[in-house]
């Protein structure tokens, strides 16, 4: 070990030069200042002095030489105490530590999924993986990570260089590889494994999307732009035009879909949809509610209103006004151009695809640049309200800090309290607190990757969103007499929100409305509660 080899030089050059000291007093004391000492005497005299302990009787010299000799001594002395600290005590504490940190795998791992490089992009993957009881370890080279890793609880191996790191991960039983380094660094790890043998998957996520080809051609089974994907998933929740939330809507005539915020003064905060009436009252139907990030479905009469989250109601012109008059609140805006914060990778790219949509897009940077609209620092209100948040229909923030996100989430909902704020987060441990500072939508990356990878690894298509539903048309001759009211809609996560009779669309619906022979029902929900009011039906 290094820290041994450190300490064997280090006594070693003590003894030689205490013995030294000692001869060299001897002589001097003997014929330079005639009072001869013995060589233990001598001894004695050098481990006093280079210990800084004290003299003895030997403390005053006359001869010049005699007194260098002493004073070179002395401060010999003062130079060893750090020289000891900084050349063995240290180096010896920093081996210590660096030793619990593993460095191979336990033998017993097998069909484990092999993680180099921890980071936001595979947190919550390796969350997902634990809540299956599927095996991980995570490879890596930097200290510091390798102890946040073993903080979390997760595998780890630790090496200081990439060129031997998975020499201990048991690649022989491994079922996948994630590599989550910089660019260059997955490819040599991606070559690495292929050459030692490796057949399983190899995941590879890519700083630089010019850098893909690169990567799978170096042995990747494919890679991935995590920036990418995430500006995918807010473009596609900023903008009808990408990804409409309601398909199938438009056959209905004369019905709307809008958006509002329920004040939490409302008077139907905190109440259930049967206490708040809002459909008898007003006609419209509410069809979801969002709440930081979530979007519930299951609208039926015991679901509770939340101040603060946002209704989605659906409905003609009229019942909607009195839907807004009835929660006190004003419907999101539908029209003005989204507000895009930051123009790093992920910016660029949510201006690309909204741009692309026939979106009307404004961004706001720092520094000048090509398609920039607005130079100037967004946790500066003036700037905001400079760049028009007012008239905007939503903010996107797609900052790199999420500290700079939380501040700007919050400087943004003092400024234009109504205006819809989404959120580019990294860590999925962030999420909640920029959702308390008023984010209405907030996605982390690693929530991005994870989902996508654990659908990958684990050969399961992802998982459906919530928000993507449809507008479905059902005859219902088994339903025929039967009331609305009666009619399993809720129960599957649906909402009924027209009545097709003889051609003519009945938007204002109630529960007493009963089913006549040749009837269609026009119902929202997701495709796999349609297919089972289907089976029912």
């Amino acid at each position: 070990m290094r820290s041994r080899r450190r300490l064997l030089v280090l006594v070693a050059a003590l003894f030689a030069f205490i013995f030294i000291t000692a001869v060299l007093y001897q002589a001097g004391m003997g014929r330079l200042e005639h009072k001869p000492r013995t060589m233990f005497e001598a001894l004695e005299w050098a481990v006093e002095t280079i210990s800084t302990t004290g003299y003895g009787r030997d403390n005053h010299w006359t001869n010049p030489v005699m007194v260098l000799l002493v004073v070179t001594a002395q401060l010999a002395g003062m130079l060893l105490v750090p020289l000891v600290l900084f050349l063995f005590v240290l180096p010896y504490i920093a081996e210590r530590f660096e030793a619990r940190l593993p460095r191979e795998a336990d033998r017993s791992l097998h069909d484990h999924v092999v993680v180099y490089q921890y980071g936001p992009a595979v947190e919550m993957l390796l969350q997902r993986l634990a809540s299956q009881n599927i095996p991980t370890l995570v490879a890596e080279t930097d200290e510091v990570r390798a102890r946040e890793v073993l903080d979390n609880g997760s595998r780890l191996i630790f090496s200081r260089s990439d060129e031997d790191v998975l020499d201990f991960c048991r690649l022989d039983e491994a079922r996948a590889i994630v590599a989550n380094g910089r660019d260059e660094e997955n490819a040599g790890i991606t070559l690495r494994a292929r050459q030692m043998g490796f057949r399983g998957d190899v995941f590879a996520f890519v700083e630089d999307p010019a850098h893909r080809k690169a990567i799978e051609l170096a042995g990747a089974t494919a890679a991935y732009t995590p920036r990418h994907i995430i500006a995918a998933a807010l473009a596609a929740h900023a903008s009808d035009a990408i990804s409409p939330r309601l398909p199938g809507l438009a056959a209905v005539a004369g019905l709307e879909r809008r958006e509002m915020r329920v004040p939490p003064s409302s008077r139907v905060a905190g109440k259930t949809l049967a206490e708040a009436q809002v459909g008898e009252r007003s006609g419209a139907v509410v069809v979801g509610q969002w709440i930081s990030s979530h979007l519930s479905t299951r609208c039926s009469g015991d679901m509770h209103i939340v101040g603060g989250g946002v209704l989605e109601v659906v409905g003609d012109e009229e019942s909607l006004a009195r839907a807004a008059e009835l929660i006190g609140g004003r419907y999101l805006p539908q029209s003005g151009p989204f507000l895009v914060a930051g123009f790093g990778e992920v910016g660029r790219k949510v201006h690309e695809l909204l741009e692309d949509a026939g979106e009307e897009v404004r961004v706001v940077e720092r520094t000048d640049a090509p398609h920039v609209d607005v130079v100037g620092d967004v946790l500066d209100s003036s700037v905001l309200e400079r760049a028009g948040i007012a008239q905007s229909r939503a903010i996107i923030l797609a900052l790199d800090s999420d500290d700079s996100t939380l501040f700007a989430t919050v400087i943004s909902r003092d400024v234009a309290p109504d205006i819809p704020v989404i959120a580019r987060v990294n860590h999925a441990r962030n999420v909640a607190n920029i959702h308390r500072a008023g984010a209405d939508f907030a996605l982390s990356i690693a929530e991005v990757s994870g989902d996508m990878l654990y659908s990958r690894l684990l050969g399961r298509p992802m998982h459906g969103r919530d928000e993507h539903r449809r507008v479905t048309r059902l005859s219902m001759p088994r339903w025929t007499g039967r009331s609305i009211r009666d009619l399993p809609i809720r129960s599957f996560g649906c909402s009924a929100v027209a009545l097709e009779r003889e051609g003519q669309f009945l938007s204002r619906i109630t529960g007493d409305m009963r089913c006549e022979a040749g009837d269609a029902l026009w119902i929202c929900g997701a495709a796999e509660s349609v297919h089972k009011i289907t089976a029912a039906s």
